[in-house]
């Protein structure tokens, strides 16, 4: 079954659930103002150290790495939720009701489902719906907001040149939204599902529980914790079961003897954030970030994607470090004209939040093996070589990769020049690495999960060594 949650430590132990204490160096404000919130994020596998570092830096806030893969975990503020939405690391998020680290399951399948429905009202449920109702008032307000700019932009142009201070300035606006939903959330002091409809009439929130089980000493299925859980989750708050039109949905994970109970802040992954033209083998965002990140870019830096496909690589480095030049490009006449597409949806969307400012990114028709780039002129390569399942061979494969090193080891900056490369076909890579080892030297190696098949992420350093001028291959 799906991965699981893992439970607390010392700092984020059992029964430790949001809103148990203050944001730190913050002390208790007046009508809960300063509600915390303890959220659990899935991140790529093998990249959750990275996901780690991006949280410390943007939000200030430790993250515990859980034992099961793919999974952080890191307290905030509750009104700094629009910044944990804008994490590029991140696939979904949830609020975390409660945590066991050592939760004992019965042997018998009965007593075990038994004792699941009786801690849904054992459960301190009121932080996290507060802080659900919280997430999800600031959604209906990007919709209208994003509706707002849409109208702007097609009734009047933005004149001048827009300032990454406008990006600052909504940031400030949906911080100050979420200070007065904060309050207004615990003056009102509403329970979720106490809301009104247009009649009048108290409105009853949907819901499903969705169960993550990994482990096999339980005695019971994922579906059947599922539907006892979620029967016990109805009972307790009167909503109504409705497995996809709901308002709310309840995670159960469970990994082994841990328990996670949770409440899901996202409706989809924040992968998909930036290709609209997809291809057949569409990298997604989240992995792209890691990568980039991965090779530590500085500004002026030139990042160069030479098998971009639809461009998710460049488009995410674009947006992340503007102040990087970003050339992509790809053999395929199709892969290229995806990019393409894709940048130009970017572009929309800067010129609908009034940014003025393009992409420092282009993109071109080329041959791998025969890079129209000087020799020595590229600071970083990052890029998703062809495994030889959906695209291209693995028999190709013995003659592209090496090829393709030593051409990335040509157009890279002897000395300080990096790469980044993912691959699945780990035996044919390590075969090209050690025939071009003279220009790279293997730094780190991540291992990650890409639509089920276990693949590894190689970065690369430049030695000082002169790469060969271009031959035919």
């Amino acid at each position: 079954m799906a991965e699981a949650e893992a439970a607390g430590d010392a700092g984020l132990g059992p029964g430790s659930g949001p809103g148990s204490g203050p944001a730190p160096g913050q002390g208790p404000g007046p009508e809960d103002a300063e509600l915390t919130a303890v959220i659990g994020a899935t991140v790529p596998t093998g990249f959750e150290q990275t996901a780690a570092e991006e949280v410390q830096e943007k939000l200030g806030s430790a993250s515990r790495i859980s034992r099961d893969r793919g999974k952080i975990y890191f307290q905030v503020p509750a009104q700094r939720l629009p910044q944990v939405h804008r994490l590029r690391s991140v696939d979904n998020l949830f609020v975390v009701v409660q945590e066991f680290k050592y939760y004992e399951f019965k042997e018998n399948k009965e007593d075990a489902l038994k004792d699941l429905e009786d801690l849904v009202k054992k459960l301190c449920w009121t932080d996290p719906l507060k802080v659900w109702e919280l997430n999800n008032s600031l959604k209906k307000k990007k919709t209208k907001r994003k509706k707002h700019n849409l109208q702007s932009t097609n009734t009047e142009k933005p004149q001048g040149v827009a300032s990454r201070d406008g990006v600052e300035q909504e940031a400030d606006n949906e911080q100050s939204d979420v200070k007065g939903e904060v309050q207004a959330s615990s003056e009102s002091g509403t329970k979720a599902g106490d809301g009104q409809t247009g009649e009048g009439e108290p409105k009853v929130l949907r819901f499903r529980v969705t169960c993550n089980r990994a482990g096999d000493k339980h005695s019971f299925t994922s579906n059947e914790a599922a539907r006892d859980f979620g029967g016990a989750v109805q009972e307790h708050f009167q909503w109504k079961a409705d497995m996809t039109n709901f308002d709310v949905e309840v995670l159960l994970n469970i990994h082994n003897n841990e328990v996670v109970v949770g409440i899901a802040l996202t409706e989809e992954s924040l992968h998909r954030r930036n290709i609209t033209h997809f291809g057949p083998t569409t990298l997604r965002s989240t992995l792209a970030y890691g990568m980039l990140r991965l090779c530590d870019p500085q500004p002026t830096d030139i990042i160069v994607d030479p098998m971009c496909g639809t461009g998710a690589i460049p488009i995410e480095g674009a947006t992340e470090w503007p102040y990087c030049y970003h050339i992509a490009g790809d053999n395929s006449p199709q892969a290229v004209k995806r990019a393409a597409n894709n940048i130009c949806s970017l572009l929309r969307k800067n010129e609908s939040k009034d940014s003025g400012l393009g992409v420092p990114l282009d993109i071109i028709q080329w041959d791998i093996c025969n890079l129209p780039l000087r020799t020595g002129s590229v600071d970083i390569v990052v890029t998703d070589m062809p495994f030889g399942k959906r695209m291209g061979s693995k028999k190709k494969n013995w003659d592209l990769y090496p090829a393709c090193l030593m051409e990335m080891g040509r157009i890279c900056t002897p000395g300080t020049g990096r790469a980044v490369l993912l691959t699945q076909d780990k035996k044919c890579f390590a075969k090209a690495l050690s025939r071009v080892g003279h220009i790279w030297r293997r730094a780190q190696t991540v291992w990650v999960n890409v639509g089920g098949l276990h693949a590894a992420v190689y970065l690369l350093r430049r030695t000082w060594e002169r790469a060969e001028e271009r031959r035919s291959w």
